[in-house]
């Protein structure tokens, strides 16, 4: 039989960990009988009972894993890894609080029998703050024009991946790695299907202002020229055009030289103006530089703190 990898990262999950894994059981018993399954928990320094319940969850059942890890690694590096640490012919990539639905393996499982390497959960619709989604919506429209790479809109990592692309992603060596974008630059031929968000059952959500921002400048670093062209073309254009007002305010001067007095309104305007200017564009290359300043360093994505129900080899692995 086939073994399908189910992968769950998880941070302050302790209230979903149990009903989720229970209900991945059940379906692989109902409805997925012909295949052997293993469900991988790994833990990003989980501050309350989630490890208790995996601990618990993994003595109960040999086919659950779990990897700890020794600190928080940041919510791209830890699914990232612990999709290198399945063993399956195939990996889905879920998350723990119930957003990603259920039934769609299933779905998922079978357009990978059809041929599709990789299978990515789209979400048209979500229960989630509607500002929050119209939010998300503009900003994947901006950073698919923008790209030179296709970007995959409202994609989350929710999908099926094939164990030939889990190969690829374990010699990319990339210490910083967003998979979204890795998915759309580097994955086999894919099959998109859609769905509704769910709400998250229960507990709440780590994402705030500062993650989404990280997760938006990644992406916008990775994929994107447009920042330093921008520069480029910026202070060319208002140089040229500082140039141009500086001779017509001097032509004005000379020409009516009691009637038009400097001042000190356009001074203390121009200085402002181009002061936040170049502000602005310096914090942009700062972005550029700390993503270059990351993959150089090539930090390891996470160190693990314990790993149980790995077998010999893949302890050593």
């Amino acid at each position: 039989m086939k073994k399908i990898s189910i992968l769950i990262p998880t941070y302050n999950e302790e209230e979903n960990v149990i009903p989720l894994s229970q209900e991945i059981i059940n379906l692989f018993k109902n409805k997925l009988e012909n295949y052997e399954y293993e469900i991988i928990f790994i833990d990003n320094y989980s501050k309350d009972k989630t490890r208790e319940s995996l601990l618990n969850l993994c003595q109960k059942n040999k086919n659950i894993k779990a990897i700890f890890n020794a600190k928080n690694f940041g919510q791209f590096n830890s699914p990232y890894y612990g999709l290198c640490q399945t063993t399956g012919e195939c990996t889905i990539l879920l998350c723990a609080d119930f957003q990603d639905p259920i039934s769609m393996i299933p779905k998922f499982i079978k357009e990978w029998e059809g041929g599709y390497k990789i299978v990515c959960g789209i979400k048209t619709k979500s229960k989630e703050n509607k500002i929050m989604y119209f939010l998300r919506s503009c900003y994947y429209t901006m950073i698919k024009k923008m790209s030179s790479v296709e970007q995959i809109e409202h994609f989350t990592g929710f999908g099926l991946y094939d164990k030939s692309f889990i190969d690829v992603l374990r010699n990319l060596g990339d210490p910083s790695p967003f998979l979204r974008g890795i998915v759309a630059e580097l994955g086999f031929e894919r099959k998109d299907i859609a769905y509704e968000q769910e709400k998250r059952r229960s507990g709440k959500t780590s994402n705030n202002f500062y993650k989404l921002y990280d997760a938006a400048m990644l992406s916008f670093t990775s994929y994107t020229k447009i920042g330093l062209r921008l520069a480029t073309i910026a202070g060319f254009v208002l140089s040229a055009l500082s140039i141009i007002i500086s001779v017509i305010y001097l032509i004005l001067k000379i020409i009516y030289w009691n009637d038009f007095p400097l001042g000190v309104a356009p001074i203390l305007i121009g200085v402002f103006f181009f002061g936040s200017i170049q502000l602005f564009f310096i914090g942009l290359v700062g972005e550029y530089i700390m993503s270059m300043n990351t993959r150089i360093m090539k930090r390891p994505l996470v160190i693990e703190a314990q790993r149980i129900n790995f077998d010999e080899k893949q302890q050593q692995e």
